[in-house]
């Protein structure tokens, strides 16, 4: 009997190998609570730290070149009582480099893909907006 229950256990260790090689990823879900240095909650049942972390440009600052064509324009100033100086209008136009500001805050929720059999963890994006 104890060979047979052997058999059922290596069965049923061969069918979960089997399972799970055949989804390369699974999807968690976390809560920043550190910043620096960066530190996610996952499904309240462990903390990642940076180590294990991969991280997308969805979620880190980074520059940014874009095409801006724009006219500036100068009046009157918001409280009504201040004098405004002469009004005057210039252009705006070219390829400019912006700082886009995605860097992780704490309470971000994020949506992370486990490497399967691994350590890392991609952090994708944050779940709503910022």
């Amino acid at each position: 009997m104890a060979d047979a229950n052997a058999l059922v256990e290596a069965m049923k260790k061969a069918s979960r190998e089997e399972r799970d090689a055949s989804k390369p990823v699974n999807v968690y879900f976390g809560e920043v609570i550190s910043k620096e240095p960066l530190k996610i909650n996952v499904e309240q049942k462990m903390i990642l730290s940076e180590g294990q972390l991969v991280l997308t440009r969805n979620v880190t600052d980074y520059m940014t070149s874009v095409t801006v064509q724009w006219d500036t324009k100068v009046g009157v100033l918001e409280d009504g009582k201040t004098p405004a100086p002469p009004p005057h209008i210039h252009g705006i136009a070219g390829e400019m480099n912006f700082l886009m500001h995605n860097a992780l805050e704490v309470g971000d929720e994020v949506i992370l893909l486990r490497q399967q059999e691994g350590q890392k963890f991609i952090v994708i994006d944050r779940i709503g907006g910022k």
